[in-house]
């Protein structure tokens, strides 16, 4: 996930609550509400949260990490199969 790059003072999130959830619907983004200059929330869009927990669930499942990482070893070292020899013609 990119860096947040938008922070919002809670008075004015509490005012404009239904604006920043339009504008998380349709940009991939997520807003930091600051209490007192300290962020204190993150507002994501629902697919950005989903996601975020489907990618914890794969980096905490220890055989797929283990997988993944003998495919990224594999890609570095160029072994990589031709689709036909994975899936036919």
């Amino acid at each position: 996930m990119k860096d947040i790059s938008t922070y919002i003072p809670i008075s004015k999130a509490k005012s404009e609550l239904l604006d920043i959830i339009r504008r998380l619907e349709s940009v991939e983004d997520a807003v930091a509400v600051t209490k007192n200059g300290v962020p204190a929330a993150v507002i994501l869009s629902m697919e950005k949260y989903e996601g975020l927990l489907e990618t914890l669930d794969i980096l905490s499942d220890p055989k797929t990490m283990k997988s993944l990482r003998t495919s990224m070893r594999q890609a570095r070292q160029g072994k990589w199969l031709k689709y036909e020899e994975v899936f036919g013609r």
